[in-house]
């Protein structure tokens, strides 16, 4: 099993969300639909724009931990370094 710590954005350089999950398709998919109350429905912030796998849910934890410590300038270096276009990327999960 894989789990995945996922960064969503409203629109490029807009609001960011951090989180982690063990289904990543499903949990991008509640957000785009705002199926949950909470952030992300509140601001709209649906676009998944970054996303890495873990081994364990404890090492996803920790590095969604992690990032939501971060300066907001670090987390768009890490978005751009992957995805420079800021394209949503849940078309291509597999």
């Amino acid at each position: 099993m894989a789990f995945y710590v996922y960064i969503l954005a409203s629109e490029p350089n807009g609001t960011l969300y951090t989180g982690h999950t063990d289904d990543l398709a499903r949990r991008v998919h509640e957000h785009r639909t705002r199926l949950r109350p909470g952030f992300t429905r509140t601001y709209g912030v649906a676009g998944l724009v970054w996303y890495e796998v873990h081994d364990t849910r404890e090492a996803a934890f920790v590095r969604e931990r992690q990032i939501k410590k971060w300066r907001r300038r670090w987390k768009l270096r890490l978005i751009e370094g992957l995805n420079p276009t800021w394209s949503d990327l849940y078309d291509s999960l597999p």
